[in-house]
């Protein structure tokens, strides 16, 4: 007689909610990445070199790969 076995998965539910979380924020940085382009192809808009895009959405897409990367090696405790 075979026994069933109930399948599990590579990670537990806290794992794949930080995932998420990760790449939502990742989004968010590439959200905050976008814009600033033009209307006139002769005219350079220095909308390109503010604050939000240089300095700000790197950051936010950086914190986010960290967040999914903490996702993956992180080990929930087991109960006893």
């Amino acid at each position: 007689m075979e026994k069933k076995t109930k399948p599990t998965f590579l990670f537990e539910r806290k794992n794949y909610i930080l995932l998420l979380c990760g790449i939502a924020v990742i989004g968010i940085g590439f959200l905050l990445m976008s814009g600033g382009n033009s209307t006139d192809p002769n005219v350079f808009n220095y909308e390109v070199f503010n604050f939000r895009r240089i300095r700000l959405a790197p950051t936010v897409i950086f914190i986010g790969f960290a967040v999914c990367i903490f996702s993956i090696f992180h080990t929930p405790k087991k109960e006893a």
